[in-house]
């Protein structure tokens, strides 16, 4: 995948929206001959824009990831009795939430026509596929285009619609399940299997994610069959990522195998460090991305400035508590031992 990203080391630094993914980061991961993405997720058209300015200043090659809009209906009674149910919670820090449920696409008009316009090196998408026609125009602009799966069918149905590759998120990955169906039990099967699953269903290069803890797994998915593999959570405790003091307290204190996928904090599957809010609500939070986000995301914001890993989304891979301390730049080149570049 180096030939098709343009990378000297096989190591992509997965986006990671929110926070922890930043231009230092980006920066870092490239200069130790990574590959990077910058995570459009939740930031307006303008910002994207300077952070794109921004890393091109720098050099290389890099991505951008876009979330796919979400065409899943909110079940407005659920979502209701949701909030009721965490409306305790924010009472804590004198929050109100509101039960009108508030579903946005993202600003995905204004983002694909910035990407038109401005192209950059690989684009990847997340939550489900754009439309044939407009991967087409992002080809013909000069992107490479990646989708994000983690079954064989999404992988089908990826290739179908023109992408030029694909990232292949197993189930082992911190943050949100890059599934297409939200409502989906995400299986436990590894990323090492569902990498050679992939790999007997399409002919496209390959970028493996979920669960990498070293570089060991690195050599192992690479030899399975990935032309590159991913890295997000190991990158949480780095000099250079926007990782939240709380979230960096509570990957550094939790103990082995705490992490858990949930739909609690945003409607959508993603895997985290299991703590009070997940044991509290899992059982009862509906599918309803982005909603279910908007409802709790004031909370979230409010407990990690205080210092609260208890009602704070800890996304976490399996892999979290191999997380390191440090330069990004020196993680990557020890990802990389034993990779011919």
């Amino acid at each position: 995948m180096t030939g098709l990203l343009g990378s000297r080391l096989p190591i992509v630094a997965a986006p990671m929206a929110g926070g922890p993914t930043t231009v230092p980061l980006a920066a870092a991961v490239s200069s130790a001959g990574g590959f990077p993405f910058l995570a459009a997720g939740y930031k307006t058209p303008d910002v994207l824009a300077e952070e794109i300015r921004q890393v091109e200043a720098v050099g290389g090659p890099f991505g951008v990831n876009v979330f796919v809009p979400s065409t899943e209906a909110v079940d407005e009674v659920a979502f209701r009795a949701y909030a009721d149910e965490l409306q305790p919670e924010a009472d804590r820090y004198g929050l109100h939430l509101d039960p009108q449920p508030v579903v946005d696409d993202d600003g995905w008009d204004a983002k694909f026509a910035l990407l038109l316009e401005h192209p950059v090196p690989v684009v990847s998408f997340t939550f489900g596929l754009p439309s044939s026609a407009e991967i087409a125009a992002l080809r013909q602009a000069g992107s490479v285009v990646l989708g994000t799966i983690t079954t064989p069918a999404e992988a089908i149905a990826a290739r179908d619609a023109g992408v030029d590759g694909l990232l292949v998120q197993g189930p082992d990955a911190g943050g949100h399940s890059a599934t297409f169906d939200p409502t989906r039990t995400i299986t436990s099967a590894g990323t090492e299997e569902l990498l050679r699953r992939v790999r007997d269903a399409v002919d496209l290069p390959l970028v493996a994610a979920g669960g990498v803890d070293g570089a060991d797994t690195v050599t192992r998915l690479l030899r399975a069959g990935a032309d590159s593999v991913a890295v997000g959570t190991l990158l949480l405790r780095t000099d250079e990522a926007g990782t939240s003091a709380t979230h960096r307290a509570a990957l550094a204190q939790a103990g082995p195998d705490q992490t858990v996928i949930t739909r609690a904090f945003t409607g959508r599957p993603a895997r985290a460090l299991r703590n009070g809010f997940i044991t509290r609500h899992d059982a009862t939070a509906p599918v309803g991305y982005p909603a279910i986000h908007h409802l709790t995301r004031a909370l979230r914001q409010t407990a990690s400035k205080a210092g609260d890993p208890d009602r704070l989304h800890l996304w976490a891979g399996t892999g979290y508590r191999e997380a390191p301390t440090g330069p990004a730049a020196d993680l990557i080149r020890t990802l990389a031992i034993g990779v011919e570049a």
